[in-house]
């Protein structure tokens, strides 16, 4: 059984788009899958259905109710902005030690064959004062998914969070060219370039649709 965390260079460079085309892979495959996304922010009950919290929900065929959003989604916020700035408009705080060992209790207790936990915005968003969705990578143990964008510019930033993972001896599972649309950028040219800096990391492209390549 495997637990991976999904994390990304940046805000809407699409992680729940890719965890939900991993999650149809491994069901394909025969293979069990759970999820968590553990925060979240611009949140609101009336536009559930635009949420992350539901699209993985959706994705692993689990009932969208209540109890199934706590269970994966603890702490909601509703600013579409970093968890640290959304939990201080509502009076609150991310309780990172509190998420990080609900995250290490549910990889130690879960059932599935994969565990696939998604982040909230890039690598270095912050979390609270002092630590960002790194930290909470870090914490955890796993290996993480790195989501990037082949827009102009992304090959910076998808090797700036790539050494920030690096740097705190996250392993790369593998990194996910999520191709931007529109864009003058190769994709295939984005994975040429990122390869020669990543080592043997597996890097894989999502087109954005069938006849993008």
């Amino acid at each position: 059984m495997s637990a991976y965390f999904v994390t990304s260079c940046g805000t809407e460079r699409g992680k729940t788009h890719v965890a939900e085309s991993l999650i149809k892979e491994w069901l394909l495959e025969g293979l069990s899958v759970d999820v968590l996304k553990p925060i979240v922010s611009g949140f609101e009950i009336n536009t559930l259905v635009d949420s992350d919290t539901y699209r993985l929900l959706s994705a692993i065929r689990e009932e969208v109710c209540q109890e199934s959003i706590e269970r994966i989604s603890p702490w909601r916020f509703s600013a579409p902005l970093s968890p640290d700035i959304a939990a201080a408009m509502e009076g609150r705080s991310v309780p990172v030690d509190e998420v990080i060992s609900y995250c290490r209790i549910k990889i130690q207790q879960r059932t599935t064959d994969i565990l696939l936990i998604e982040g909230i915005g890039g690598v270095m968003v912050p979390l609270d004062k002092n630590r960002t969705v790194r930290d909470l990578i870090a914490g955890l143990g796993v290996p993480a998914i790195l989501v990037v964008g082949s827009y102009l510019g992304s090959l910076s930033h998808a090797l700036t969070a790539f050494e920030a993972l690096k740097i705190r001896n996250i392993a790369v599972d593998r990194i996910v060219v999520n191709e931007t649309i529109p864009t003058n950028i190769s994709v295939n040219e984005t994975k040429a370039v990122l390869s020669r800096f990543v080592g043997n990391v597996p890097i894989t492209i999502m087109p954005f649709n069938s006849s993008a390549l």
